[in-house]
């Protein structure tokens, strides 16, 4: 009987020293994913080159490199390039978390496949092409003009009424109006 028990035992051992080392396994692969996934870095340029930009994993802006071209553009359009430009590396990102995870805990991992799927979520398809019509959601957004009525004051050319004048404290140990001096006497 004591025999079994001590089987059994053994048993136990061999299973719990299994999973702890499946656990730990799980834990370095995870750490290397973090880790590369950190590591993710996207550059893009515009077009014609005069708008280069880099994003992290995150999709937040690293660096933002302007060409001299760049400034003889209009500020809108400018704008918008450079915003066209940010969301194509950031499109590239969700790729390139697959292909970490792949290559370190793999997809059949529950978790992982969730993180590749909110990264695909959270990063915006690759822009249209200018060139190309733009897709749209079917609804139209309204323009509406503004009417720039704003006039600066006038600047008078003769000395106009003065403004008033502060009226000095007459009495300055006056501790009705709190003038000057403090209330705690």
């Amino acid at each position: 009987m004591t025999e079994g028990i001590e089987r059994s035992i053994a048993d136990t051992e061999r299973m719990v020293r299994h999973w702890q080392e499946r656990a730990a396994e799980k834990a370095a692969k995870y750490g290397q994913m973090q880790q590369r996934i950190e590591q993710i870095v996207v550059t893009e340029s515009s077009r014609d080159g005069a708008i280069r930009v880099t994003v992290g994993s995150s999709g937040m802006l690293q660096s933002l490199e302007l060409a001299e071209s760049a400034g003889n553009r209009p500020m809108a359009k400018l704008g918008a390039e450079i915003m066209r430009t940010v969301q194509l590396a950031q499109s590239k990102v969700p790729d390139l978390v697959q292909q970490v995870v792949d290559d370190t805990v793999g997809m059949d991992d529950p978790a992982a496949a969730h993180m590749v799927s909110e990264s695909r979520k959270v990063f915006p398809e690759p822009p249209a092409d200018a060139d190309e019509p733009a897709r749209t959601s079917g609804l139209q957004e309204m323009q509406v003009p503004v009417e720039d009525d704003y006039e600066p004051p006038a600047t008078p050319s003769a000395p106009g009424p003065q403004p008033p004048r502060r009226r000095p404290v007459e009495d300055p140990d006056d501790d009705e109006d709190f003038g000057s001096g403090s209330f705690l006497r």
